[in-house]
């Protein structure tokens, strides 16, 4: 049975396979490109996200695995066997809509079995099967319920376990939490990633919500404009994004703009500060080149004394000030007019003589394991 607590990691050998393979696949609708040479393997047992903004190609993604539209070059293959052709009905894979599509009229029971009757299975293995996989997901009791006597949560359930009881050996699953509200919403993303993680089905998520896709991926990629522009592990994704879309896309961050002082060395003069940025990693940067550094706002320390290094520090005025319970964000004018944003929580807080307020002037600092260098 599912429960609220996060599953342990999965071993890496364990999805070592590329299960699912999507070679160099392109879709346009009249002369917009959806899907725009798109490559990329995920591996068996794995739950992967695709995350981007509305418009970005990932439900055209989706819906090129499913069948539903057909791919105008490339290729797509599930466990060995090329399905780019094959109609939906013929392929391993099934799909759970946004909406979750459960017949009105059906019981709860007769939802989850509907395919299997329609493919045929014995009275007696319809009968185990709906009960376990009703089970699973904890709606048993509720069998003989119809989706209007559901909450939203609960349907979810039942759209994943009509899912799931057909076996498939590739699930999609296209934006399962929207239509839940915030609370039950963060709940749910636990209980369905623990009911994936027990199944052990490969299941491909697209989602606009980057704390869904941070919940319940093993690795994730963000799109945009039709392209894969970053993919890792949600860790990997957010401590060190490559590209300034996903820096900006993934939670949030202050960027600013770097010069390399001199080849081989570690510092970048910035118009915004009045010393230099000291990275850890500069990546390939050249003496000369302009690149965008991105420095979260958790990763800086708020003081009311001036640090004495040389570098990786400002001081500014606290214009904003907004609460959010267990941090509060500060945001902090530059005397170059940069306004940087600083989360504060409850914990460091205590450091501090006082909570800062409006117009208190502050100094902020951080350090070069926290400033990344983006290449694009």
């Amino acid at each position: 049975m599912a429960s609220d607590t996060p599953r342990p990691p999965k071993s890496t050998a364990a999805m070592a396979a590329d299960f699912v393979q999507i070679i160099d696949v392109v879709k346009a609708f009249g002369d917009a490109t959806a899907v725009d040479h798109v490559s990329l393997s995920i591996r068996r047992g794995e739950v992967f996200a695709l995350l981007g903004s509305s418009g970005c190609g990932k439900s055209t993604l989706l819906r090129l695995m499913a069948g539903l539209v057909t791919p105008d070059a490339g290729r797509i293959l599930v466990d060995g066997q090329d399905i780019t052709l094959l109609p939906p009905y013929e392929r391993p894979v099934n799909m759970m809509f946004q909406s979750y599509a459960l017949f009105p009229h059906m019981t709860v029971e007769g939802n989850v079995a509907y395919g299997l009757k329609r493919d045929g299975v014995a009275r007696a293995e319809l009968r185990e099967r709906v009960a376990a996989v009703l089970d699973l997901v904890q709606m048993g009791r509720y069998a003989l319920r119809k989706p209007h006597q559901l909450s939203g949560g609960q349907q979810q359930r039942v759209a994943l376990a009509r899912s799931l009881v057909k076996r498939p050996k590739l699930l999609l699953l296209d934006e399962p939490m929207s239509a839940l509200d915030k609370k039950i919403r963060q709940q749910t993303q636990f209980e369905l990633g623990n009911i994936l993680s027990d199944v052990g089905v490969t299941c491909i998520l697209v989602t606009h919500d980057q704390e869904e896709a941070m919940t319940m991926a093993d690795r994730l990629a963000v799109m945009n404009e039709g392209r894969i522009v970053e993919m890792g592990r949600p860790s990997e994704v957010y401590e060190a994004p490559t590209c300034r879309f996903a820096a900006e896309f993934i939670g949030s961050t202050n960027l600013f703009a770097g010069e390399l002082e001199d080849s081989g060395s570690r510092r970048f003069a910035c118009p915004d500060l009045a010393v230099p940025l000291e990275v850890l990693n500069p990546m390939n940067a050249r003496r000369g080149l302009q690149v965008q550094i991105s420095l979260r706002p958790e990763r800086i320390a708020l003081s009311y004394a001036a640090p004495g290094a040389q570098t990786n520090w400002a001081s500014g005025r606290v214009e904003q000030v907004a609460y959010m319970g267990s941090y509060t964000i500060y945001y902090v004018r530059l005397p170059g007019g940069r306004l940087v944003a600083v989360d504060m929580s409850r914990l460091g807080m205590q450091a501090l003589e006082r909570a800062p307020d409006y117009d208190d002037t502050v100094f902020l600092s951080w350090d070069a394991e926290c400033l990344v260098v983006l290449e694009k």
